[in-house]
This record gives structure tokens, sequence and C-alpha cells, in this order.
């Protein structure tokens, strides 16, 4: 593989593992860092914008923001305390530097639509010498652009898109791309500002002061939120960093939040299970509003009801549901999946994909996700409005005609509708928790009908969820194959947690699909996705067990199990979607479902614990 001008300047490989990454933002848009000072992916102005900087996807084509030291040095990266503000530093012969990653929180509706990304590099010891390369590819590298240098400012314009980069050092053209090399001593400091300019926002210098108000009023915006949460567990740290990632996986101006910030990060190395996952899947942002409501923040449960009230209506007539089962940050609909051919993918694990087909999927199990996560609402932070309480009744009165149907599962196969257990599963939980709301506040409902639909799904599932061969629940009804997802029964209060038929069913899953403590999903081969190629273990299901035997009984089990996933973490304490067996992380980064199960594993075995 030819090596390209990143290796020249750096040394480095031409991409780094997906944990080497840390990330920024200011929930619009959010940038990842590398453990090597360079921005590899930023979509601007929003999550599902184009991107700006894409190396990560393609090393030659995609675009990068690259600081390092400008000799052999030796890097560490962590977040400054209970913030999203990223410190990478640099060690070197000379001295020792670092460059402070943020991007400024701001309220004014100018101001936000600049989307300013700061670095701001600093010198803590000695002397260090510093390079920039900044090298924007618009349009996920298809767009040509060009670049304007107008005194201490670079401009970089496309027919879409135009962004300013501001210094404090000298910069110079190197063709499309600026560049600059600096000094600094100990003391010192340089400022880089990036922004999207255009219409109303005008450039604007970031002097250093500015840069330094900016670092203080970022750091008080991310400890002035985290302060509301609740949690005084064991694991403080991991659980508090994983609701900050939650938090900046939110889209502010609607209250969505996304999957994951980027797209096509690889399951498998070189495989073809690429996907797009900066959309809101209502599974897991429903489960994103359990774990934060566990915690304490509200505020961001509100948001999403909002947005749900506004962007989804269960009155669209739909054939595969009301619903969807994703949608746009901005609440639309369309989400036409196609690849984008020019890319090479990361480590050529082509194809980059934009998009994501399984929007007309159906899933029945988002109902019971969705109104799990409004009953957790109503109970713990404020009462559904009466026009969302219709919004509920219409829900659970089409699951009640239509529970029995085969869909495509929480997995999203590609290989054919089945009639999944754990879609009935939550077709289950969706009736259930809108009975409990109906009861316990005396709402308007047709309670008959409710009662019989959800008492036929839990006799269907004990009937023909249940195999006596296997001495466990199945994956498919009548079949015979394990899913991790089954994991779900006890946590949504299906069955009870010591129920005999549950622990043979536990007992089953710890001996097929576990692996020091990490969850397989299921198995391809026994089970056909339509998909070529294996798949790491799935994090959110490593969190589901872990809750699963906590509530069993195995404590101490358990907890050696949480605290062995802990060790996948990367250096920052993010994940991404699986762990490979030799225990890299795969798939989109950060992932919210994975994170959100991190919170109630932990939540649910402190509690044990006393």
């Amino acid at each position: 593989m030819a090596e390209v001008s990143k290796d020249a300047i750096s040394g480095g490989p031409r991409y780094l593992p997906i944990a080497e990454h840390g990330l920024i933002g200011d929930l619009r848009s959010v940038a990842l860092v590398g453990t090597d000072g360079t921005i590899d992916w930023y979509c601007c102005p929003a999550f599902d914008a184009p991107s700006v900087f894409a190396s990560i996807l393609d090393a030659e084509r995609g675009g990068s923001f690259r600081m390092s030291a400008a000799g052999p040095a030796k890097t560490k990266q962590f977040y400054f305390p209970d913030t999203n503000v990223l410190i990478t530093r640099f060690f070197t012969e000379d001295g020792v530097g670092e460059v402070q990653d943020f991007m400024p929180i701001r309220g004014e509706k100018i101001e936000a639509e600049r989307h300013r990304l700061i670095r701001r590099v600093v010198c803590v010891r000695g002397s260090v010498v510093f390079r920039t390369h900044v090298a924007p590819r618009f349009d996920f590298g298809a767009r040509p652009h060009t670049l304007r240098m107008d005194g201490a400012v670079a401009f970089f314009e496309s027919a879409q898109l135009s962004l300013a980069l501001t210094a404090t050092v000298p910069l110079e053209a190197d063709g499309l791309d600026a560049r600059a090399e600096f000094k600094l001593a100990e003391g010192e400091s340089a400022v880089f500002a990036l922004d999207q300019v255009g219409g109303e926002v005008a450039p604007r210098r970031c002097p250093r002061m500015e840069a330094e108000d900016q670092f203080e009023t970022t750091v008080a915006y991310w400890r002035k939120w985290l302060s509301q949460s609740k949690y005084r567990g064991r694991w403080r740290e991991m659980v508090h960093r994983s609701a900050l990632t939650l938090k900046l996986l939110t889209y502010a101006p609607t209250g969505a939040i996304v999957a994951a910030p980027t797209t096509s990060l690889p399951e498998q190395p070189g495989g073809e299970r690429n996907w797009d996952y900066r959309y809101v899947w209502v599974r897991d942002a429903a489960f994103c509003v359990y774990a934060l409501l566990r915690l304490g923040f509200t505020g961001e449960a509100e948001a999403f009801m909002n947005f749900v009230t506004r962007h989804i209506s269960p009155g669209d007539g739909r054939a595969s549901g009301p619903l969807q089962i994703m949608y746009g940050i901005d609440g639309r609909t369309d989400l036409t999946e196609h690849e984008l051919a020019h890319l090479e993918g990361h480590e050529g694990s082509a194809p980059v994909r934009v998009g994501n087909a399984a929007a007309e999927q159906l899933q029945l199990d988002i109902y019971g996700a969705l109104i799990d996560s409004i009953y957790l609402y109503d109970k713990w932070a404020r009462p559904v409005s009466s026009d969302q309480w219709d919004d509920v009744c219409a829900l659970v009165d089409w699951v009640c005609e239509h529970w029995d149907q085969p869909d495509e599962g929480i997995w999203e196969t590609r290989g054919g509708r089945k009639n999944f257990l754990y879609s009935r599963l939550m077709c289950w939980v969706a009736i259930e928790r809108a009975i409990r709301m109906a009861n316990r506040r005396g709402l308007p409902a047709d309670l008959p009908r409710w009662r019989e639909a959800r008492d036929t799904i839990y006799r269907r599932i004990h009937s023909r969820g249940w195999s006596e061969k296997r001495q466990a629940f199945t994956q498919y009804e009548d079949g015979e194959v394990l899913d991790a997802a089954v994991l779900m029964m006890p946590l949504t209060k299906f069955i009870a947690p010591t129920d005999p038929k549950w622990l043979s069913t536990l007992d089953a899953l710890t001996e097929e699909l576990v692996s020091d403590s990490l969850v397989y999903r299921y198995d391809p081969e026994a089970s056909p996705d339509g998909l070529r190629g294996d798949e790491g273990t799935f994090s959110i299901c490593s969190f589901w067990y872990v809750e699963a035997m906590v509530h069993a009984g195995r404590v101490d089990e358990a907890r050696l199990a949480f605290e062995k996933m802990l060790t996948y973490a990367n250096h920052l304490g993010l994940y991404a979607e699986e762990i490979s067996h030799t225990g890299e992380q795969q798939g989109n980064f950060p992932q919210a479902f994975t994170h959100l199960a991190l919170i109630s594993a932990a939540f649910n075995l402190d509690r044990a614990l006393g």
C-alpha cells in the first residue's frame, strides 16, 4: 500500500486504530481527534452533513487537520476532568507541549452557526516545534474547493460550504491546503480556530485571550451539566464519561440523539458490515432516555420527547408500521442509502455508505423501547400531555393489531423476516407499560383489548419461543438458535430473573455466546443474516449480560464481568459497537447503545452490591 503525506510528516501509519481517538463537539456535530493530534473525522454543520475531514475513511482523499510535534514525540491523550475538552500531549526531547481541542457551546444563533473548532497549542515545559497541515476535502472528498489567503485568514471555499481558518501564527498556502510551523517556549501558546462562514456569519479572529476565555467557558459548561448527575457509585468516572458522551451525541436544535457520530467504520476489517449511524434510531434514543433519566438528566429526556412529538407521527400510513425505525436529526424520513465508491474505507474496508436502507425495515421492537421511555419519562420527569397520550394509544392499538408479523428484528438482518422473540418481547413491553400508565393516572384506554393482546403475546413467547431441546428461549419462534437479545427478558420484567427457564437460558447463552465475559449477539452461521464475514462481540450485549446476572443473584460473577468489560474501553473510556477477538474496537465510534448499557449495568450492579 502506497505511503502518503501523512506518513512523511508524522512517521505514523496511514490509519490509526478506531480506538485511538477522542471526541469533541458542540451539540450539533463532533470531531474525532486521533492520539497523533490529527482530526480525521468532522462533518459540518451537523452530524449527518457531508464530511470536511474524513481521512479515517480514506487517508488520501478524505482530508484532515494535522497538528503534531515536528520531531519524534510520544503522545498521551486525556479529557480535562469532567468535561468534553480533549488534551493531546506531545513529549519530545526538548520539551512537552499539548493541544487543547474543544468546540464552544454557544447559545446565540449566529455564533452557534459558526461551529467554531478551537485548537489551542501550549508549551508546558522546555520548548517544542509544532507543525500543522490543514487539508479539508469537502463532501466526502468529492467536491472541489479553492483556497484564498487573506492576511492571517485562510478561506477554504466550496459550492456548498466555506470555512475560515484563523491562527495566531503565520499561515502559508500549500496548494489547496494551509500549513504552519512554529516554535513555542514554556508558557507560550498558539491558537487555531476553524469556523463555518457565510451569510450572517462573518470571519472573526480568535486571539489568545479569547481562546483562553472560551476554554474556561466550555469547561464550565460541561462541569455544570455533569453536576446534575445523581450517580455516586463505584464507577463514577466511567459512568460520567458515558453520560458526557451521550450528551455529545445529542443534536441540540431538535433534541435528537444519534446512534453514533460516524459512518462505515467496519465491524470487521475488510468486511461489508459498514453502516451509517448518524441518525436517530427510535430504539437507541429511547434507551438513552432511560439511561439519562437514571442519572437525573431530565432536560435531555424532555428534549427527546419533544422530538418524538414534533417529528414522529403515529398516523403517516406507512405499510411497515406507523413509525420508521430511524429518522434524520431534523426528523426527515428519507435516508436513502448509497455508496461512495471513491473512498477506500477505513484500512481498505469498503464500501463507505451514506444513508441507511434499514430505515425501511419493519422492526417491531422499537415500539416497546419508545413506550417504555415515555412511561419512565411520565413517571420520573414530567407527566405526558393529553396529545402525547393520544399518540401512545394510537401506537399501542397498532401494536395490538400487528405484533405477530415477522420482521427484520433488532439486529436489522438483511436475510429475510422472521418471527423474532425479541420483537415479540418488546411488543409485550409496549402494551404492558401503556397499561401501567393508564392505570396509574386514570387515562382513557381500551384496557380489555390491551390486556388480551399483552397476555396472548406472553403465552406465545412461552409456547413458541422456548426450546425444550436447548432448554432455552431462542432467537425466533420454533427455532433452536440462541440470541443475546433475550437477555432483555428479565430486564424488562417479562420473566422473573430467577425463573428456572430463565436461569437455564442464561446458562445456555454463557456456554455458547460468551467469551471472557464478552457476548456475541448470535452465531451468523447458525442464523444467516444475509451478509458476508464474521463480527466481534457486541458490547451492549456484554453489559446486558452483566445486568442479567445481577438480577439472577450472580453478583460476584457480574462484577467480574463488568470489570473485565471496562478493560476493553479505549484510553478515554470510550467504546465502539463491537470488540474483536484480539480486543480491538470495531464499528462506528463511539456508540450510544454501548454507553447507555454501561450506565444501566453500573447502576444496577451498584445497587446489588449495596
